[in-house]
C-alpha cells in the first residue's frame, strides 16, 4: 500500500496538538486563532458565497 509521508506528518502534528489541549475543540481553536494573530502573515478572507438558486424553468420543455 502506498504511504504519503507528508500526510502522515500532518496527521501526527495534528494529533499532538489536539492531545496537548486534551482534545478540547474550543481550546484547540482558541490556540489556532492566537497563533494566527501572532504570525506576521497577511490574512486574506473572502465572504462566503451564497449557493446558486435553482431555476424554476425546466431544462426539457413540454
Amino acid at each position: 500500500m502506498w504511504r504519503d509521508e507528508i500526510l502522515e506528518e500532518i496527521y501526527r502534528i495534528r494529533e499532538e496538538h489536539a492531545k496537548a489541549f486534551n482534545y478540547d475543540l474550543k481550546a484547540i481553536c482558541d490556540d489556532l486563532r492566537k497563533r494566527q494573530t501572532a504570525s506576521a502573515r497577511k490574512i486574506i478572507s473572502k465572504p462566503l458565497r451564497q449557493p446558486c438558486q435553482p431555476h424554476n424553468k425546466s431544462l426539457h420543455p413540454g
